[in-house]
């Protein structure tokens, strides 16, 4: 059993602390949300009324914050106070689970390196319902040591767990995915939406792209068109995963090509598109909603 404090309780946080109170731990958590601490409270956890309390004289410290300002507040500290960095031990293994940029990320583990402790970006791929699973995939970022003591740890909640390489290397891979998974849906819902404007059932139309070279995860998993499967499309695109952080990932992915001077038109457009879903008022809609912007005006 390790004694873990697990800080960022939403949608993807909260599901991931209990699955780590289900595998034997000791877990202590924090939100600003008091009744997101109450349900971790009912499942076994041990609430708190601060980062701070949470980590105190913890093994391993998580987070699941909405972005870089969060995490470098909560690490580094601001308004004059203290960073957790500056409170826990020497010996504390910090994982950052947020998707955030690669610079706050090199900051965080610059100042962890400092006080000698093991800091590794982790961010994650799989939505809502991989979290309640603990079937998550772990893009991990940082040194091999730290990479080792945190993969039995991060198995209570994942099922695929991978050192992507050095500091900021696990933000880098999640952006590409995204990016990656972005294009793929805009591509599998004009396809769709095209085939059901010509006569074809959906449902039929996606089990032949399915069996040719059109088949893609989108298509296959989490099919944007309503009524072909049990996905967000058929719930009314409840998220999931919601286009508001879909066009945060993909702003993310175009900062970090500016930064690196690489070509994604797709990306950029893809980004486009999203915002303008987002500026229609569907931020909270699942990402795959994008399908309805290929309504007719």
């Amino acid at each position: 059993m390790t004694t873990i404090a697990f800080i960022g309780l939403g949608n993807m946080g909260g599901p991931m602390a209990a699955n780590l109170v289900a595998a034997g731990h000791d877990v202590r958590v924090y939100d600003l949300s008091d009744t997101a601490i109450a349900t971790l409270v009912k499942q076994g956890a041990t609430g708190t009324k601060s980062p701070r309390e949470a980590a105190e004289n913890t093994e391993v410290v998580i987070s699941m914050l909405p972005a870089g300002q969060h995490v470098a507040g909560l690490y580094l500290g601001s308004d004059g106070n203290a960073g957790l960095l500056d409170t826990i031990s020497a010996d504390c293994l910090v994982l950052d689970c947020s998707t955030i940029d690669v610079d706050t990320v090199r900051r965080v583990q610059k100042k962890a390196t400092e006080r000698g402790q093991q800091f590794l970006d982790a961010p994650v791929s799989g939505g809502v319902a991989a979290a309640q699973a603990g079937t998550l995939t772990f893009m991990c970022g940082g040194e091999e040591a730290g990479f080792e003591r945190a993969e039995p740890i991060l198995s209570a909640m994942g099922k695929n767990i991978f050192h992507a390489g050095g500091h900021g290397a696990g933000q880098v891979a999640k952006m590409c995915n995204n990016m990656l998974l972005a294009i793929h849906m805009i591509g599998t819902s004009e396809a769709l939406k095209m085939g059901a404007n010509s006569g074809l059932d959906p449902s039929i139309l996606s089990e032949i792209m399915l069996k040719s070279s059109g088949r893609n995860w989108s298509l296959e998993l989490y099919n944007p068109y309503p009524g072909v499967m049990d996905s967000p499309a058929s719930r009314g695109y409840q998220p999931g995963f919601m286009v508001d952080l879909m066009t945060k990932d993909l702003g993310l992915a175009i900062e970090n090509a500016k930064k690196t001077n690489s070509k994604i038109p797709l990306g950029e457009h893809a980004e486009s598109l999203y915002r303008e879903k987002q500026s229609a008022g569907d931020g909270k809609k699942d990402f795959s909603s994008i399908l309805e912007i290929l309504e007719p005006a």
